[in-house]
């Protein structure tokens, strides 16, 4: 591989770093081709503190020894379990990787606000990817009852986008 490639190939991966970062992504998979039997396979990928692993909080087995007739201390209280929108059994998830656009161009109102009633088909919002807008339809009737996103929000494979009930 000559340096002028190598130079290339590094400028591309720090452009995909910074593609990453700039759009809140936790993962970007490309492979280049340079031809039959040549080409570049790169994964970037970052951890964010919301995705880090579930904390743990530690409860002593036994009490600390204390003197006789003195009561134990309390246990500081664990922290509050946050209940995730992706498995609430109205929560409509994201297809693909894009760019969240709540109306179908700009000054023009949003397709849905939270309260309002749609229909199964009813267009939610749009996610842009790759240039292409992706109409993304209610799976089903019933009342919006949160929107998780924002106009111009990055979003992933999976994510939660709205809570329809």
């Amino acid at each position: 591989m000559t340096d002028t490639k190598h130079e290339a190939d590094v400028a591309f991966i720090k452009a995909l770093a910074e593609l990453l970062r700039e759009n809140d992504l936790t993962e970007l998979q490309v492979k280049r081709e340079y031809g039959e039997e040549d080409s570049l396979n790169v994964r970037v990928s970052r951890l964010t503190q919301a995705a880090a692993a579930p904390v743990q909080v530690a409860v002593p087995t036994a009490a600390p020894a204390a003197p006789t007739g003195a009561p134990a201390p309390a246990p500081a209280d664990a922290p509050a379990v946050v209940e995730d929108p992706a498995n609430h059994p109205g929560a409509v998830t994201s297809p693909m990787v894009g760019t969240v656009y709540m109306q179908p161009e700009p000054g023009a109102p949003a397709f849905i606000s939270v309260g309002a009633s749609v229909s199964e088909g009813d267009t939610l919002l749009i996610v842009e990817a790759m240039k292409t807008m992706n109409h993304i339809h209610a799976p089903k009737a019933g009342t919006i009852k949160r929107i998780l996103v924002g106009d111009g929000d990055a979003v992933e494979f999976g994510s939660p986008l709205v809570i329809i009930e």
